[in-house]
């Protein structure tokens, strides 16, 4: 599933914009990346879309839980990211820009993540790490901001 940010030749959106959820997942000061099933080449955050009859803590413990198995011991805003260019176009053709609400999240003790089927791998990586890594398009500006001021609440 493809994502764009800033990309003259991003496809237009054909729906309303979606609400979707990020959890900047901290261990000892590494943030837990995925590898994407669909682009084995590119990295990604957690997160997904929020619900249509859910509140935002609610889908960000539900996403939360179902891509890595963690349950949550505490979540703070990172910050609010609607960048009209973050876009996203899913398989059925369906094709949306994306407003994301960013969290950092502490996991509930220190079991390993498990993966989901939209994960090939996950793995803990410094903050170094995590700026070299290949990142889904759309979560490059959600990154950036975690980098460059990571105690600042940010709307982006």
């Amino acid at each position: 599933m493809p994502s764009y940010y800033r990309d003259p030749d991003a496809p237009s959106p054909n729906v309303p914009r979606r609400i979707g959820i990020v959890a900047l997942i901290e261990r000892d000061g590494a943030l837990l990346v995925e590898r994407r099933v669909d682009d084995p080449h590119q990295w990604a955050l957690v997160g997904g879309t929020v619900e249509e009859d859910e509140r935002l803590l609610d889908g960000l413990h539900r996403e939360v839980r179902e891509e890595t198995g963690f349950e949550i011991d505490d979540a703070s805003l990172l910050g609010l990211f609607s960048d009209p260019t973050r876009t996203v176009e899913y398989p059925d053709g369906t094709v949306c820009r994306i407003v994301s609400v960013a969290f950092r999240v502490v996991p509930r003790g220190d079991a390993e993540p498990r993966t989901s089927s939209e994960s090939a791998g996950m793995e803990f990586v410094s903050r170094e790490e995590l700026a070299g890594r290949p990142l889904w398009p759309a979560h490059l500006p959600i990154r950036d901001a975690l980098l460059a001021a990571p105690d600042e609440i940010v709307v982006a």
